[in-house]
């Protein structure tokens, strides 16, 4: 009988990408802070509660049999109702035949317009601090994330540093308002200039607006597709799991031109077939349903537990920037041990079973180590509970 050689694995081995790939520093202190039973102030999973029209909605969504799938850009009444809620609050028109496409989450509907609209080798403006989703999903697909720094404090823009970083090979910027890390929201004025810049250069604008309903001190929301110009090249990404606490749900949506829609319906499909179907149902019953004292009061609530964690972590001595949007801070932790914020964190949870993220999540290697990132998203007795023990911090 012949002998029978060992196929050879040589060539068997990660992509060029996966050795660079780590679990998101996120994700990693969700996972430490469930092993030591703490409380969760690091991933904004808003485990507030859900509005019962929106899961009274999918329930019954279930029970009568919708959970097969639905078209790739979502059913047609969740398709409508984000149309008329966009007109509502951003004065736009969108067709929901050719310009709406329901999504698996913001961060589903982003992926799939980056594969619709950039080629590998193009650069994308991000500014820093970002969200690492957005930088990740680039670099999967071969695009070179461009940083643009925000000027700390206060997080404003510099626009000697944007200049410079357009390049022949600039293709797009992506903003995030109100944004995440930061809870910086964009002026008009800033948008603007921004808008001014991508017509000069011929930009595509992705525009994450997933917190556009949290928004404090009298904050307003624009949205760059508002603006003169920015209309066709703007990809409008917005969703539901942050207004109706549904983030494991998975349900978002985007508003592109209708030249632009159809591919990134088709690469949409391709990674995630629909959004789930019976949950769409639920979102529509939430959108059609909720009126504006709705979002008034999701505001209201949230500026309120800011302003609780804001007091807290000023007695600690971790105070940081007040964000006029979103629901994070990001607070000043240069005083806890630690060589890097992922050391800070890891010894913070430690000390006081809080859980926070480095703020080096959200910068280029070597940035934000001084920083730590809390979410206040929480229900009120757990962030009463945390910022009991973030104030008995020893000295």
């Amino acid at each position: 009988m012949p002998s029978v050689e060992s196929p050879s694995t040589q060539r068997l081995a990660l992509s060029q990408l996966a050795p660079r790939a780590e679990q998101s520093e996120i994700r990693a202190m969700t996972a430490e802070c469930d092993r030591v039973g703490g409380i969760n102030l690091a991933q904004g999973v808003c485990d507030t509660d859900v509005p019962p029209v929106v899961a009274e909605g999918a329930i019954a969504a279930i029970r009568r049999g919708d959970n097969i799938y639905t078209r790739m850009d979502g059913i047609a009444r969740l398709r409508r109702a984000i149309a008329a809620q966009v007109e509502r609050t951003h004065s736009l028109t969108a067709d929901p035949e050719r310009e709406v496409l329901v999504t698996s989450g913001t961060t589903g509907g982003y992926h799939a317009a980056a594969m619709a609209l950039l080629n590998p080798g193009d650069e994308v403006l991000l500014f820093e601090p970002f969200y690492g989703y957005h930088a990740g999903a680039l670099l999967s697909m071969r695009v070179k994330p461009v940083f643009v720094p925000l000027a700390s404090p206060d997080w404003t823009l510099d626009l000697d540093q944007l200049r410079a970083a357009i390049t022949p090979r600039t293709r797009a910027m992506v903003i995030n308002t109100p944004a995440n890390p930061t809870g910086k929201v964009f002026t008009r004025a800033e948008l603007e200039t921004l808008a001014e810049i991508a017509c000069r250069h011929d930009l595509f604008v992705f525009t994450d607006e997933i917190y556009q309903h949290f928004l404090y001190d009298g904050a307003e929301h624009v949205s760059p597709a508002q603006l003169d110009g920015m209309r066709q090249r703007t990809i409008l990404m917005s969703g539901f799991s942050k207004t109706f606490a549904i983030t494991g749900w998975r349900v978002g949506y985007l508003v592109a031109d209708a030249r632009w829609a159809p591919a990134v319906g088709y690469f949409h499909d391709m990674l995630y077939v629909c959004a789930p179907a019976p949950l769409q149902h639920g979102a529509a019953d939430g959108v059609e349903q909720l009126g504006p004292d709705y979002y008034t009061s999701l505001a209201r609530d949230h500026q309120a537990k800011r302003d609780m964690l804001l007091s807290a972590l000023a007695d600690a001595g971790l105070g940081g920037h007040v964000p006029e949007g979103a629901y994070y801070i990001l607070a000043d932790a240069t005083r806890l041990p630690g060589r890097t914020a992922a050391e800070k964190a890891r010894r913070l949870l430690a000390s006081t079973g809080v859980a926070a993220v480095a703020g080096s999540a959200f910068f280029r290697p070597g940035g934000g180590e001084g920083l730590l990132r809390f979410c206040f998203a929480k229900k009120d007795a757990d962030l009463a509970e945390a910022c009991r023990r973030l104030r008995a911090l020893p000295e």
